[in-house]
């Protein structure tokens, strides 16, 4: 099947799709994600919000516990989350990388950022126009459209690898001198200005995440109902269907 399915024109008068017979629903389904890419997806989702929940109590932690500061670890403990699920995402992130060359080709469209195509960029407008509720219907993709493709890249990889690589310079803080992570990411902290810069970058880096994370939920419910084509469910089993029933 093609890039796209049920593709409208960019411009002048758009013809839906003619009716399946009897009135009846016709769906085209597709097999686009594939299982190491749905648990990736969920994985990294869930490693996201605990990176960030507890990332926001290490920049703002708790003013005071009751009782001793010795039978306290309630900040070592954070800490200790945080890492572990930075972890967990970093792992996650080279296996993606890895599957991107083994998997299916949607599998590599969160790489690709087509900047010197001029269908993308019409496709991109054109969604942005739908999200604008300026058109009446969007284009349908089989995978990522322009839009989502655009901000998955800026985001979802150079954005991650960018949080990947300065949480483990600043670990390597902890981890001291001549550590693993000293070694391959100490360079890092002297190259944006120093420790505090480095931090106030890592943590704009966490409300730059939680600001697409807001945006792609409700985008993706927003798509489910509004543009007939199944998006949640195809991140739980991989398929993607087109409804031809869209309203005139």
């Amino acid at each position: 099947m093609d890039a796209t399915v049920n593709e409208r024109p960019l411009g002048g008068r758009e013809t839906p799709p003619p009716p399946a017979a009897g009135g009846e629903t016709r769906l085209s389904t597709v097999y686009v994600y594939e299982a190491p890419v749905r648990l990736w997806h969920w994985v990294n989702a869930l490693s996201i919000v605990v990176l960030c929940i507890t990332g926001y109590f290490i920049g703002s932690p708790l003013p005071t516990l009751s009782g001793e500061a010795s039978a306290h670890f309630l900040m070592g403990t954070i800490r200790f989350v945080h890492f572990s699920a930075g972890y967990v995402l970093a792992i996650g992130f080279l296996g993606r990388i890895i599957w991107a060359f083994f998997g299916n080709k949607y599998a590599r469209e969160l790489f690709t950022f087509r900047f010197w195509s001029p269908t993308f960029w019409r496709g991109l407008f054109a969604e942005v126009q739908w999200y604008a509720f300026i058109k009446p219907r969007p284009l349908k993709f089989v995978g990522h459209n322009p839009l989502a493709q655009f901000f998955m890249f800026w985001v979802m990889v150079v954005g991650l690898a960018f949080m990947i690589v300065s949480g483990f310079a600043l670990y390597s803080e902890g981890a001291g001198p001549g550590s693993w992570q000293d070694r391959m990411f100490g360079w890092v902290i002297p190259l944006v200005g120093g420790s505090m810069q480095l931090h106030t970058l890592h943590h704009l880096g966490m409300w730059m995440i939680i600001l697409f994370v807001i945006i792609h939920v409700y985008s993706v419910i927003r798509e489910d109902i509004m543009s007939r084509q199944t998006m949640i469910s195809a991140m739980t089993n991989g398929y993607r269907s087109f409804r031809d029933d869209d309203p005139q």
